[in-house]
């Protein structure tokens, strides 16, 4: 029995060999929550296929599925072990879509969208931020206050996911988001084109309420941790803040970007 014993431990304590997590990247087309499909559905976005949890009774949710049905969707209903497994949100209310290839825009795209609707532009650009969640409130923010266009970088930020858009709750499908190869070339464009460029920053110069934001303006928002990078910084036409009052210096670039478009958005009343 000793034998054994021993056999089993020198068995037990052979280095296990470690199974490498699996990575899974989202896609940027794939849409969660009863929302987020409402509204792509409603913006007459394509969609391939849906995917509906199997057996739910919920009418809404049955109506939706229909509603994708009509406007040419695969409706595929699943157990929703399935969907838990597919989404990336882990809240997707019953109901994950497919969307046809989503193209992103361009900065001239952005413009157009003013002068189409006879308006000075009003633009936020993203500096490289990292959570999709704000992300995806700083377009719905952007939407709400009428802005043009929301300008991201390709590398090192966030795209359109599917967490985006579930954060945006469907602002997604109405806002033109331009994603360039540099946020300083970006800049310089814009300010060829006569567009101002006011970063945000806590040691800001000028306090928001004395900016002026009738004219053509674009918001920098910085990442998460850093804030804007020093070049994007230093290339600002004005660096501005927004006046804190109490024991916290700074605020979150989604809440942030909303108190500067919701200034502009009140200056050019």
């Amino acid at each position: 029995m000793r034998q054994e014993s021993d056999k089993f431990r020198r068995r037990d304590n052979r280095p296990q060999k470690r199974e490498e997590p699996k990575v899974i990247e989202e896609n940027e087309n794939q849409l969660e929550g009863r929302n987020a499909l409402t509204e792509a559905l409603r913006s007459g976005r394509t969609i391939d296929k849906v995917f509906i949890a199997a057996g739910d009774t919920d009418r809404a949710l049955q109506h939706l599925a229909a509603q994708a049905k009509e406007a040419g969707a695969v409706v595929v209903p699943v157990d929703r072990r399935k969907l838990d497994f597919m989404s990336y949100t882990h809240s997707h209310q019953g109901v994950i879509a497919l969307a046809a290839a989503r193209d992103y825009y361009s900065i001239d795209d952005i413009l157009q969208e003013a002068a189409d609707r006879g308006e000075t532009p009003l633009i936020v650009i993203c500096d490289e931020l990292s959570d999709p969640h704000n992300l995806g409130a700083i377009i719905r923010s952007a939407e709400c206050a009428g802005a043009h266009g929301v300008i991201i970088p390709k590398r090192r930020s966030v795209g359109l996911t599917a967490t985006v858009a579930k954060a945006s709750a469907g602002a997604v499908e109405y806002m033109k988001v331009a994603k360039v190869s540099n946020i300083n070339n970006a800049i310089a464009e814009l300010k060829e084109k006569g567009v101002w460029i006011f970063g945000t920053a806590a040691e800001g110069s000028v306090p928001m309420y004395k900016a002026d934001l009738t004219g053509p303006a674009a918001i920098v928002i910085g990442n998460e941790g850093q804030g804007m990078s020093q070049l994007v910084r230093k290339n600002c036409d004005m660096l501005v803040h927004i006046p804190m009052k109490g024991q916290i210096s700074s605020l979150n670039a989604s809440a942030a970007a909303a108190i500067l478009l919701y200034e502009a958005v009140r200056q050019r009343i």
